[in-house]
């Protein structure tokens, strides 16, 4: 058995915790098509929030080349969070990692 610690181990009241999602799920026309992935990081988000914790979720679809496309937005993730969250998701639109728009969300 390996010593490794997982969400359950964690005291997270009162603090930030970023977590890495893979939220990289099939759109058409903006529509999301498979929210397997959503689905699969909710336990986790669920347990963070109702534990007192402040969560941040990272993740992305893409930028091919550098370039910014707008089908490739996390927007309609973020939507589809906050109705199986029951709470608003805040979607910080950045096209840096780490733009203005996520530091002051």
């Amino acid at each position: 058995m390996l010593n490794k610690k997982t969400v359950d181990d964690l005291k997270v009241t009162g603090k930030r915790v970023l977590v890495r999602c893979d939220f990289n799920v099939p759109l058409k026309d903006g529509v999301i098509t498979d929210e397997n992935r959503i689905t699969a990081a909710l336990p986790t988000i669920k347990k963070l929030i109702d534990e007192g914790a402040r969560v941040i979720l990272c993740s992305h679809m893409g930028k091919p080349k550098g370039e910014v496309k707008p089908e490739l937005s996390l927007a309609p993730v973020a939507k589809r969070l906050s109705e199986l969250l029951g709470k608003e998701v805040v979607f910080a639109k950045d096209d840096n990692v780490v733009g203005e728009n996520a530091k002051a969300a």
